[in-house]
This record gives C-alpha cells, sequence and structure tokens, in this order.
C-alpha cells in the first residue's frame, strides 16, 4: 500500500511547500505530506469501508495535522493563513 507515495513524490512536496527538496522537517512540509496521505486513504476508505485499521491511521493522521497547524497558527499566523489557503483546507 505504500506504493502511492515514492521517494519522487516525497520530494516534489518537499519542493513545493519546504524551504528546498530536502526541507523534510518544516511544519508546512510536513502539513502538506499529511495532507496528501489524508487523501490517498480518504479515497480507499471510500471503496474499502471496511477496512477499519486504516481509518484508525486516518484519524491519527488528521489529529496530527489538525496539532501541526494549532503550532503554526501560535507561532506564526502568516505562515499558518499560506499554508491553509495553498493546500486549500477549511477553517
Amino acid at each position: 500500500m505504500k506504493g502511492y507515495l515514492t521517494p519522487e513524490k516525497k520530494e516534489e512536496i518537499f519542493t513545493k511547500y519546504g524551504k528546498s527538496n530536502t526541507d523534510t522537517g518544516s511544519a508546512e512540509s510536513q502539513v502538506a505530506l499529511f495532507s496528501y496521505r489524508i487523501s490517498h486513504l480518504t479515497e480507499h476508505l471510500k471503496i474499502n469501508k471496511k477496512d477499519f485499521s486504516t481509518e484508525r491511521a486516518l484519524l491519527k493522521l488528521v489529529g496530527k495535522r489538525r496539532r501541526l497547524l494549532d503550532y503554526m497558527k501560535e507561532q506564526d499566523i502568516e505562515r499558518y493563513r499560506a499554508i491553509i489557503k495553498e493546500l486549500n483546507l477549511r477553517r
């Protein structure tokens, strides 16, 4: 199931949202990566409604992303607003 997140795709996400393609630790790049994984798992669950272990993993990812976004909101509201707008997240 890990085939959807290739090293090339990760690098592309980190290049687009991080400071560089090796910037794997910034909050923006983490939120972007979590968002990509969340959208993939959501599609998977639309097909496999009874896959409860994946559902749990999805909920954990959503929580991680939420905590990271809350952290960004406290630290730098402009960065927070920019990433929300760029990733087209609600709030």
